[in-house]
């Protein structure tokens, strides 16, 4: 028990005191360890202080009459190793002195910092790992998305800025960030008390101005203490009143700790706390051992006088000089009776730890004294005892100590000294009269696997009064959706940010995302951009609307055309088709005829034979029709040329002329169309970029060079005809042929001028739809310009169609 607190006794440490003696009890006790051997004990403070803390370790390897350190005159006075202490620096003080006798230090609470300078001292550390401590916090932070939280660290030596060392880079690079960083002073003398409380003010005002909710707090076992000052110490008077609760996160090293003058004090600001604590257990008999625990029964307890006058705020009449002021001690109190705070019935962590170590260094010594029997040496007749000068011997015991305590837990140490053990998570809970109940919420177990290493247990915690039993949060700024991603704020912590949605194509599936991913091929983000959708496949179907009216226009004009044959066929005698060249009009018919029949290739889903045939077909059949109007135009210019008298154009007007530019056109083409076949043919691909929500099953080209030159070669035939047609419009001509010639050519030319901009701003199954509508209206035009007005006077006129009326005609 600290004695000497610049406040008061801390009697929350007097349990630690009974821990030892009741361990002490219990191996006296037992004959099966240390059989025939009594252990004692000696207990001095330590003051807070280097000065008296030497002096107390002096005191402990010196003989009982006389300060002479390491004089042995008395045989009941063997130093085997001491436990403590509580706070790290005082452990570094005490191991500098027994390093010198190689007695070793059980250390109960936080380890040292060893620095470069520091020898390797001997001591065992009864906690864990600490750095499994800070994967713990900084699972459980990450659990429940606290990314915004304050530190405070205690300012008296180097266990601050080692915490900082190991917490600060770690949890940054998994995305936690920190609102402040206080130091809280170390409680030393009375002289400071002012300076001490000036930075409280500053801590407690920086706790309220900033959005933390969560406060994580490095400190020593009275740190509570000065923590229950803060809300008495705000320099501003509204800060003071107000009652904002925080999730407390405390490390092992902290106790629930109060002087005496805090009994009244509100402690609802740790209500809802969370703590990691070293696993602990209540031996079987120590709560019957603490209850019969009082002044006027227990024996050689120098403490528990001044505790019980502490805890109960009363004084023993019989050590009052004078008048006595305030209750009487009837020495009859219950000690289950006192708050949290000041004392608890149930074994605590560091309690615990002083119990393990009691029985660690008598495993020890049971160890020792077997191998000792083995050699023969060292037995008196009495039994087993050991010479001073072998006790440095005692650490390679401990070293490999190994046991199953009273409660089955296991105790041993590492490589490193370190206790194998894990540690709880425990909830704080306060009722109205200060009693506190611990809850154990969840534990972090070292020899888990890794994805159990940590278990929280949500629905066990309570939330402090101030967040309604709401999960709190702790963030710099608001959660960013699904759909949204985070921008950092320039000059800002990167845990502050601002949320901006996801840009076309990108979707965000989980909370606060640094950025958007694309959808994977076959997938588009839906319009809240957090879930990729599958595409929709998409091609000129027969079974939507324009696909199938496509294909009936198609089809009508197929049937028309082959009417038209028909009826040129039927009336192939006549004047009228006989002066129009009958084979000329039958291939431009049959073309035509195929023209509109090809424009069934472009529909349906893309397949590797359709897709051979789709522009080589389409090409070839057109250059035939648009051969055969260049050839009829032709025959127009060179008869009308062959009337007049001594023309030698004779020999020219004929039907092999008119074969020969069919046929060289039509072959010409055939070869380009053979070459692209030949080279790089068109192929059935998938378009999944060029629109967002679908799939385009096309054909691809393959060379686009040569798609074009297909392209190219039939508008060159077709300004040609157009262009013979045009200037040979107004020769005489009984049904004037040139010129009819002249307007199919320009509808012709037309068409496919303003396919060739709308084919390339179109996309999908659309771009499809152009070219089928260029097709058929093209050949529409075609068929309607030339062939029309014929058919008119074959049907409706057939009085004109005669030898005389072409004659007079002529004429």
């Amino acid at each position: 028990m600290e004695c000497n607190s610049p406040f008061s006794v801390l009697t929350k440490n007097y349990q630690q005191i009974l821990a030892l003696a009741f361990a002490v009890k219990e191996i006296n006790g037992n004959p099966q360890l240390l059989p025939n051997v009594t252990l004692g004990f000696h207990i001095y403070d330590s003051y807070f202080n280097a000065k008296w803390t030497y002096h107390a370790t002096m005191l402990l390897i010196s003989s009982l009459e006389r300060f002479v350190p390491n004089y042995e005159c008395d045989s009941q006075n063997k130093l085997t190793a001491i436990i403590g202490a509580l706070d790290s620096q005082i452990s570094l003080y005490v191991a500098t002195v027994l390093d010198i006798f190689k007695i070793p230090q059980l250390i109960y609470g936080s380890p040292p910092v060893m620095h470069d300078k520091i020898p390797g001292l001997p001591f065992y550390q009864m906690a864990p790992k600490e750095a499994l401590q800070y994967a713990g916090i900084l699972s459980l932070l990450l659990h429940f998305r606290w990314i915004w939280i304050g530190v405070i660290i205690m300012d008296n030596d180097d266990t601050g800025e080692r915490f900082l060392q190991m917490v600060l880079p770690e949890f940054s690079r998994s995305g936690v960030c920190f609102a402040f960083i206080e130091r809280s002073p170390k409680l030393t003398f009375a002289s400071e008390i002012k300076e001490v409380l000036q930075q409280g003010a500053k801590i407690h005002d920086k706790i309220m101005e900033g959005k933390a909710n969560v406060i994580l707090v490095n400190g020593e076992s009275y740190t509570t203490m000065f923590m229950r000052w803060l809300p008495y110490l705000s320099e501003q008077e509204h800060m003071a009143n107000e009652a904002k609760g925080q999730v407390w996160i405390m490390t092992a090293q902290m106790e629930l700790t109060s002087v005496v003058y805090q009994r009244t004090w509100d402690i609802d600001m740790f209500h809802g706390a969370l703590s990691f604590t070293i696993h602990s257990n209540d031996p079987p008999g120590f709560h019957q051992f603490v209850e019969s625990r009082n002044p006027s029964s227990t024996q050689g307890d120098g403490f528990i006088r001044d505790f019980w006058q502490h805890a109960f705020s009363c004084v023993f009449p019989s050590i009052v000089l004078g008048k006595v002021e305030g209750d009487i001690c009837s020495g009859e109190e219950k000690l289950e009776n006192l708050p949290g705070p000041f004392f608890e019935m149930r074994m605590t962590g560091h309690s615990y730890n002083v119990y393990n170590a009691v029985y660690t260094v008598a495993h020890a010594l049971q160890a020792l004294s077997l191998s000792r029997l083995k050699q023969r040496t060292g037995v008196h007749r009495e039994g087993l005892w050991f010479q001073k000068k072998e006790f440095w011997q005692l650490h390679h015991f401990l070293r490999h100590i190994s046991f199953n305590n009273s409660v089955g837990d296991r105790v041993s140490f590492d490589k490193d000294g370190e206790l194998v053990a894990g540690f709880d998570v425990i909830n704080w809970i306060f009722s109205s009269n200060q009693s506190l109940l611990r809850v154990k919420v969840g534990w972090m177990d070292p020899q888990a696997p890794p994805n159990q290493a940590f278990i929280i247990n949500e629905d066990a915690i309570t939330w402090h009064r101030w967040f309604n039993q709401v999960q709190p949060h702790s963030a710099c700024s608001k959660t960013c959706y699904p759909g949204s991603r985070r921008q950092m704020k320039e000059g800002r912590p990167f845990c502050c940010y601002k949320c901006i949605p996801c840009p076309e194509g990108k979707i965000s599936s989980q909370k606060d995302l640094n950025d958007c991913s694309e959808c994977e091929d076959g997938n588009y983000p839906n319009k809240e951009h957090d879930v990729c959708i599958p595409k929709a496949v998409s091609f000129l179907s027969y079974e939507e609307t324009l696909g199938i009216s496509l294909a009936c226009i198609a089809v009508s004009f197929s049937l028309i055309t082959a009417l038209v044959l028909g009826i040129f066929l039927k009336h192939h005698d006549t004047p009228l088709v006989k002066a129009n060249n009958c084979n000329l009009t039958y291939t431009l018919l049959i073309s035509l005829l195929l023209c509109f029949l090809c424009a069934l290739l472009f529909i349906g889903q893309p397949w590797k034979v359709t897709c051979l045939l789709r522009q080589t077909v389409f090409g070839i059949i057109f250059s035939v029709a648009v051969s055969c109007v260049l050839a009829k135009t032709t025959t127009v210019v060179l008869a009308f040329l062959a009337t007049k008298p001594g023309s030698k154009m004779r020999n020219w007007v004929g039907r092999r002329l008119a074969t020969s530019i069919v046929l060289s056109c039509s072959l010409l083409q055939v070869g380009i169309c053979t070459v692209w076949l030949a080279t790089s043919p068109p192929f059935p691909g998938a378009d999944k970029h060029s629109m967002a929500e679908e799939i385009i099953l096309e054909c691809k080209e393959g060379s686009a060079v040569m798609f074009y030159c297909v392209l190219s070669y039939m508008g060159f035939l077709a300004i040609v005809s157009f262009t013979v047609a045009f200037f040979s419009r107004k020769l005489p001509d009984s049904f004037n042929e040139a010129k009819f010639i002249t307007f199919s050519m320009l509808v012709f030319c037309s068409v496919w001028f303003s396919f060739i901009p709308t084919y390339l701003s179109s996309k999908g199954k659309y771009m499809v739809a152009v070219e089928v509508f260029s097709i058929l209206a093209s050949s529409v035009g075609l068929l309607g310009c030339v062939f029309a007005p014929k058919c008119y006077i074959i049907v409706l006129r057939p009085e004109l169609n005669n030898k005389e009326h072409l004659i007079r005609r002529r004429k």
